[in-house]
Order: C-alpha cells, then structure tokens, then sequence
C-alpha cells in the first residue's frame, strides 16, 4: 500500500502511547512527528506543515477532567482554524469529547484504541485537511468565467476546434501556437473545461512576465526560511493545480537554466519546493503556448530540444483574425454586446457599412485588437448612433529608401498579405508563388 502523502502530529505525555501510535500511523502516512509537551505546540507548527493533530486531553498530573486538551485545542484553532484536531480520550471524559466535536474537533478516540479506527479516523481527518487547503489555495487560480465567442465560421479556426474536441480528453501536452491576441488562453481553458479535470483547478501562470529570480518560487513554492523574506510555508502555483491543469503561457520566454528545471518537472511529475529536501508528487495535465517560432529557437540554441518535443505531444496552429477574416462580425458584435450592458449603451449597433469596415483592416493584434477597438468605441459614441474607431495601420505606405533585395522582398509580402487581409492563396498567387514558398518566405521574416 502506497502511502499518503500528509504530515501528523501526535501530541501526548506518555512515551508509550507516542511510539504506538507512530509506529501504527508511519505505514500509512509519510512523517508522523510527536511533542511530549504541549508548550511546544504552537512553534512546531508555525516552523512545520501539519496536516492532522492527534492531541491528548489530560497532561498535568492529578487533573483528568479534559480541560487541558480543550485549552490547546482552542489555541491551535486560533493559530490554524481548520486544521482538524482529533481528541484523544478516556472512557470517563466521552461526554467532554462530545461537547468538544461542538467546538470545533474533528473526531476522537477512545483509549486504548481500535488501530483500524485510529487509522480511519486519521485518514479521514487528512482528506479533510487537503480540502480546505485546497479552499485557500484558490487565490491563486486563475477564475474562469466561461464567458467566450467560440463559434467560429472559419474553416481552418474549426479544423483547431475539431483537434480540441479529440485531445481535451486525454492527458496530453498540448502546445498552443499563434500570434499575440490569437486567444491562447481561452483555448487552452475550453480544453480544461472539456476535460476529465474540469471540476479541478485551472492555473494560467504567464512566464513572461516572471522575472528569472521569481521563477522557482512562485511555480515550485518554498519552505519557511529558505530565503530572507519567506516568512512562511508557500505552496507555488504548480502545486496549487494539483488534479488539475497547469497553463505554462509565453513558454518560448523561458531561459535556457530554467528550461531544465521544467523539463525535471514535467518528466519525473515530481516538485521540491525551495529549501526542502522532499519530493512531492505532481498530478496535473500541462498546457503550453507561444508566438515564439520554437523550431527556429530550437536550431538557434536558444530552447532545448528535448523540452520542446516533451511539450508539443499535440501542436495546434491558432490562425490570426486576418486569416478567419469570416469570424469577425460574430466577434464584433460579442464584444459590443458585452461593453453595451458595462457602459449602458444598450440602443448601439453594428451595420453593414461598420461591419464591412471592420473587415478592411489587417488586425495585427488579432482578436484583443478587436475588442479594444469595440470597447472605445462604445465608450465613446452617444446613446443611440454607434462611432467605430478604428485603430491607425501601422502597415501604411512609406517611402522606399533602398534596393536591398531582401527587404523589397519583406515589403512586397507584406503588401500582398495587406492587400488580400491575410489570405495566403490570393497573397501567392500575387506575388507569383506556390503557398509553401510564400510561408517559408513569411517564417524566415517572422510575420
């Protein structure tokens, strides 16, 4: 039998009734830790992670009224409010216990014990624990509002949609690939979401915008001590997934040393947090994205091989808005329902002429591009009459101040791309090539 992975502290007097129920409770739970003397309580516990205390009710000679166990009870219930407390009882103190499950004790025993209803209690007592930490952790998860257009008309956005419905399921790596606003995040949610792990946590953790010092921290946690300001015991964000899915966003920012710490991970699903020596196993399905060209930073050294193969059990190319060009009107009048009933604009409505303008432009920044551009204007237009405020193309004509061949060629796709929004049969056939030389001629300039 595996054992749990929890820490107990079994608080008694007697030496004897210590080493019994160690010795019981270690072969079914991974520490067991024991104090004699209940003054040392409160330290241990802020130095330590306890999961479960299994606390005596009587400590000083000639007093068996219980009061003892009730006091140190309340004080760890102040210190740790619901870290569950088992009393441990005499036969002549039972109507006390009682009145101490009212008061907050999770569960008693009755000495000598029953080693099965020791270990049931404890057990039980644990599972407890895990969920209200679980309770608690929640701050650190990313909330889902479920709240997204995922009807899509385009058909290369619903051959993605089709490949979603296949891998969400299953517990494969899936890499995310597209440009900045393409709506990474909102996938890999829909895929938690169509998963077996929906009712457990989703952690979006941005790399990016982590700094290399943060890293190990705030994705592993650490022990109270570790470094100046840990001031106590910090389960990061990996650990807070557990059962669930972990979002690695921005997974090509990643330098090269911490590439290796991810890689451990996700290989052994194993996690030490900073300052301990003890491995904590990791359940959780990985999700990973990027607008990097992670082959291209693969053959420049700049990301590991064997990481980059370990993620992308399944790729999935998401398409730029110029390339769904079909979506957009769905998309526009989404986001103008939502930002009509924040600002109470409530008579405002896209027409054909707004619609076939939104349709002109190039989107560089894709779907949030869209609706930034739907939330000004609806801010503000007046009441009734809806102004679109289009955003400034950065691709507008400039003057050519050189003949270098490779940039004329950069210019040239580029306008093509502008002048066909980003369909890439018409965009080649323009410029009088096949539609792989076109992408390979767009990978080498990285558009």
């Amino acid at each position: 039998m595996r054992k749990k992975e929890a820490h107990i502290l079994i608080v008694d007097d007697d030496e004897d009734i210590l080493f019994s129920a160690r010795v019981w409770l270690k072969k079914f739970f991974t520490e067991v830790s024991c104090l004699s003397q209940p003054k040392n309580i409160l330290k241990f516990l802020a130095e330590q992670q306890v999961d479960t205390v299994l606390l005596d009710m009587n400590f000083r000679k000639g007093f068996e009224n219980g009061q003892d166990g009730l006091y140190w009870m309340n004080e760890i219930k102040t210190l740790e409010p619901q870290l569950p407390i088992i009393l441990m009882t005499a036969y002549g103190e039972v109507e006390l216990a009682v009145e101490a499950l009212k008061n907050g004790a999770s569960d008693f025993i009755l000495k000598p014990w029953n080693n099965e209803k020791l270990y049931a209690s404890v057990n039980l007592a644990v599972d407890i624990s895990r969920k209200n930490k679980k309770l608690n952790q929640w701050e650190n998860v990313s909330v889902k509002t479920n709240q997204y257009q995922l009807e899509t008309a385009s058909f290369a956005m619903q051959e993605v949609m089709e490949q979603i419905t296949k891998v969400a399921p299953t517990d494969a790596n899936v890499l995310l690939l597209g440009e900045n606003g393409t709506g990474k995040y909102v996938l890999a949610e829909h895929i938690h979401e169509l998963s077996e792990r929906k009712n457990q946590p989703f952690v979006h953790i941005d790399l990016g915008s982590l700094s290399e010092n943060l890293f190990e921290a705030e994705l592993f946690g650490y022990k109270k001590g570790a470094f100046t300001d840990a001031n106590q015991d910090y389960s990061g964000k990996i650990e807070n997934a557990q059962n669930g899915t972990v979002f690695l966003d921005e997974i090509g920012n990643l330098p090269l040393h911490l590439q290796t710490k991810l890689l451990s991970l996700i290989q052994n699903r194993k996690l030490t947090r900073i300052g301990e020596n003890k491995e904590r196993a990791l359940d959780v399905r990985f999700i990973f994205a990027t607008n990097e060209n992670l082959k291209k930073a693969v053959s420049e050294n700049r990301f590991r091989k064997d990481l980059y193969y370990r993620i992308n059990t399944v790729e999935l190319q998401i398409p730029s808005l110029r390339e769904r060009l079909e979506d957009i009107p769905t998309l526009a009048n989404y986001f103008l329902e939502k930002y009509k009933q924040k600002y109470h604009k409530s008579d405002l409505a896209l027409n054909e002429s707004l619609t076939n303008e939104l349709t002109t432009y190039s989107w560089p920044g894709n779907i949030r591009e869209l609706d930034h551009c739907i939330e000004r204007s609806v801010i503000l237009s007046n009441e009734k009459n809806l102004k679109l405020l289009m955003p400034q193309d950065e691709e507008s004509d400039k003057p050519i101040i050189n003949l270098n061949i490779e940039e004329m060629e950069e210019i040239l796709i580029k306008k093509a791309l502008k002048k066909h929004r980003g369909n890439i049969s018409l965009a080649a056939e323009d410029l009088g090539l096949s539609r792989a030389a076109l992408y390979r001629r767009m990978e080498k300039f990285e558009l």
